[in-house]
């Protein structure tokens, strides 16, 4: 259930919060004073796209707040698979919206949109101005008949789904497997030469970053040895006047009078120290040229494995790694092209099992849309009169067949109504009216309800095109739908007011130049007010009065 709406800085809405209650929420008030815009937040804080736009001018940033109390399995275990905090039954889905990006958080966790529009699908259904009109699509027939058929088809779809797509990968392998013999011969000849050739290179993942490493090496090796050399002159013994001869002399003097003054013994160890370390450098530089020095053939046989091995990356793939990946798969075609008849026998095979099985899924998918197709039109016929119909016919044709394949199967689902005594049935495109349609989409609301286990329902101008005694049966309806489930519904109509458990009122006003929209829970003295209101008038009258609250108690007895 929502607890509450908190919204601040979208739109003309400064910031509000209302807490809803149990059963119907009737949010009424003046054309233009901001109704839509209420549900449009609960549509944002849900995922729906936005732009800068709805955020109130002056203001850095809008935010929308939505507070559930919820205990159904379902959505414990989507909180879980989530990984989203959940201890005490309450989900607080908040929205922030900045001019270039917008933050989710679930329970103070930052999610993806895609997280918060699964966990929406769970919690509440939201039925829109022009909705309805959704009707007028036979693709929209058989997703409310899918969802009307419930647990049953809803095993069934997942593996209609995999079949399908298993189905139309092998109808492309056959397509693609169309060959001529001289085509065979020439994709068989190229599939072998690359195997050949990659194989015939035994390379190794990560062999040629190490021969790189060596070359680099190699083709330095001129500059390196001049160093070397440069170097040896500079520091080796066997060079007179190289720096390890010079110390060697120093060390030889300063030994000779180092008894002659306590002192010149630690100078002495000092630099005798500096002599040793000379001489390891001096050994350590010898051992780096020998293992420098390498033949002419050497270079040759490095630099042309690194020609090799970086001319299949230039056919085959940027690493070693993706080239050994080609030659599996172009063996793989290898093997293929050599038996080719043999693979299209065991393509043909595949396709004719899948092609059993997804048949076979298609009619167990079929019968339960059948059965559920005849229980719909009996529950909705009864809705339908419920909601001032005073003939209606109603049946759902579910006609199957291979010209309708896909994913859900081959059913085509149209929803077929006559609403005047004599008319036969035809499809509900061609009939119904805008009023209709309404009453229509509200009548499978009320029977979906009992099959879904989502407990808000939001109604944004249910009452489109409807008057009268008409809108006092959807009055009804409606009452009748919040003893089972919250609803949250904004409408025109004092009949559907008169059903509120709980009533709010949405106006515009202007404070200090600027326009804004505030909503008030009524009392229920001003919930009389705002229904004679509806009524009509410019002025309210104490008969309009009257009126609102007989229609009040008339609404209390109808749903008793």
């Amino acid at each position: 259930m929502l607890i509450s709406l908190h919204v601040k800085n979208l739109v003309l809405i400064d910031e509000e919060e209302l807490e809803f209650g149990e059963g119907l929420n009737i949010l009424s008030g003046e054309t233009g004073a901001g109704k839509s815009v209420l549900i449009g937040s609960v549509n944002l804080a849900l995922g729906e796209r936005a732009g800068k736009e709805v955020i109130r001018n002056g203001a850095e940033y809008a935010m929308i707040e939505l507070l559930f109390e919820e205990t159904s399995d379902a959505v414990k275990k989507l909180m879980e698979e989530l990984e989203l905090p959940w201890e005490d039954g309450s989900i607080l889905i908040s929205r922030k919206i900045q001019p270039t990006r917008s933050i989710f958080r679930i329970n103070g966790e930052t999610v993806a949109t895609k997280q918060v529009k699964q966990l929406s699908e769970l919690l509440l259904d939201i039925h829109g101005q022009h909705e309805h009109q959704s009707l007028l699509h036979k693709k929209k027939h058989q997703e409310i008949l899918d969802e009307y058929a419930g647990a049953r088809l809803e095993k069934l779809l997942p593996a209609l789904a995999d079949t399908w797509r298993e189905l139309s990968g092998l109808k492309k392998e056959l397509e693609a497997a169309k060959l001529d013999e001289d085509q065979r011969r020439r994709e068989l000849s190229l599939a072998e030469f690359e195997v050949q050739e990659i194989e015939e290179a035994h390379i190794t993942d990560g062999e040629d970053e190490a021969l790189e490493k060596v070359y680099r090496k190699m083709t330095n090796s001129r500059r390196i040895m001049e160093s070397i050399s440069a170097s040896c002159c500079l520091t080796g013994v066997e060079s007179d006047g190289g720096a390890a001869d010079l110390i060697g002399h120093a060390l030889r003097e300063l030994t000779s009078v180092s008894g002659l003054d306590r002192e010149l013994s630690v100078i002495v160890s000092e630099l005798e120290q500096i002599d040793q370390l000379l001489h390891d450098f001096n050994r350590d530089l010898a051992d780096y040229q020998e293992e420098l020095a390498f033949s002419e053939a050497d270079f040759a046989e490095t630099e042309g494995r690194l020609n090799t091995l970086n001319h299949l990356k230039s056919k085959y793939g940027k690493t070693l790694s993706e080239v050994l990946d080609y030659q599996e798969k172009r063996e793989k075609e290898r093997q293929k092209l050599s038996d080719f008849d043999a693979y299209k026998e065991g393509v043909k095979k595949r396709l004719a099992e899948a092609e059993n099985r997804f048949d076979r899924l298609c009619g167990k998918a079929s019968e339960v849309r059948r059965r559920a197709a005849k229980a719909l039109e009996k529950e909705l016929e009864q809705a339908l009169s419920d909601l001032n119909f005073m003939h209606v016919e109603f049946s759902v044709s579910v006609e199957s067949g291979q010209k309708h394949q896909g994913p859900t199967g081959y059913d085509d689902v149209e929803f077929m109504i006559s609403t005047n005594v004599g008319e036969k049935k035809r499809p509900l495109s061609m009939v119904a009216s805008g009023g209709e349609l309404s009453r229509i989409m509200l009548g499978l609301k009320t029977v979906l309800a009992d099959k879904d286990a989502v407990e808000t329902l939001i109604f944004d101008e249910i009452d489109a095109g409807i008057s009268g005694k008409t809108a006092w049966k959807v009055s009804e309806k409606l009452g009748m739908l919040g003893k089972k489930r919250q609803v949250i519904c904004i409408t025109h109509l004092p009949q559907i007011a008169a059903q509120a458990d709980t009533h709010f009122y949405i106006e515009k006003n202007v404070e200090d130049g600027i326009t804004k929209t505030s909503i008030v829970p009524l009392t229920e003295e001003r919930r009389i007010s705002e229904i004679a209101r509806m009524l009509g008038g410019e002025e309210i009258s104490e008969a309009a009065l009257q009126n609102a609250e007989e229609l009040i108690k008339m609404a209390g007895k109808a749903i008793l």
